[in-house]
């Protein structure tokens, strides 16, 4: 009997699947975080172009919103400081455990991390439309199902996050800009506070 691997070749994202173990078979270590987040999204760029300006991790703060800052420790090792509900920022250092150019990249943080996950972000030439960019994350979230649930309140959890990051990431490459909404004095200072 052979051991035959299902093979994906849609858009559609790891936590969509029917058959197979998505973090299995994307080579997510699940001792990295036991809630999966999958999001895909196509650019309108050629499929270089996306992933050279996604491989240099000092772009992502551009674009990744709760992202306050990645200091690049290594070609493989980054800091990551991220916004956490409430004003609070965690913190974690990362490693890229396998990257193919203009194909892929996948990480995972290092012990002690305040959030454990791991990832993958996968880059597909889509032809005349572009490139598919599908960005599957395991986490670990801190307080477990309570502290997804206030994530959740703060609008700070990863599976609302990562469809929004994927948007501005979208119009970033796209346009040269994102979008925003102007926000009068009173959103302003409900955001302040």
């Amino acid at each position: 009997m052979t051991d035959e691997k299902t093979v994906h070749t849609d858009d559609a994202p790891p936590t969509t699947w029917k058959k197979g173990d998505a973090l299995v078979e994307l080579g997510i270590p699940d001792k990295k975080g036991g809630s999966i987040v999958a999001r895909a999204v196509t650019i309108n760029r050629p499929v270089g172009e996306v992933f050279a300006y996604f491989r240099d991790f000092a772009n992502l703060p551009t674009f990744m919103e709760n992202v306050e800052r990645i200091d690049i420790l290594s070609d493989t090792r980054s800091h990551w400081v991220v916004k956490a509900p409430a004003g609070k920022t965690v913190e974690w250092d990362a490693v890229v455990t396998e990257e193919t150019q203009d194909s892929v990249i996948a990480w995972a943080s290092e012990p002690g991390a305040d959030v454990a996950n791991s990832g993958r972000v996968e880059f597909r030439d889509a032809g005349a439309r572009g490139t598919v960019v599908t960005a599957t994350i395991a986490y670990d979230p801190p307080g477990g199902v309570i502290g997804k649930l206030i994530a959740k309140m703060f609008q700070r959890e990863p599976a609302i996050q990562a469809r929004r990051d994927l948007r501005r990431f979208k119009q970033l490459m796209e346009t040269g800009e994102i979008a925003t909404a102007a926000m009068n004095r009173k959103q302003h200072e409900e955001e302040l506070a």
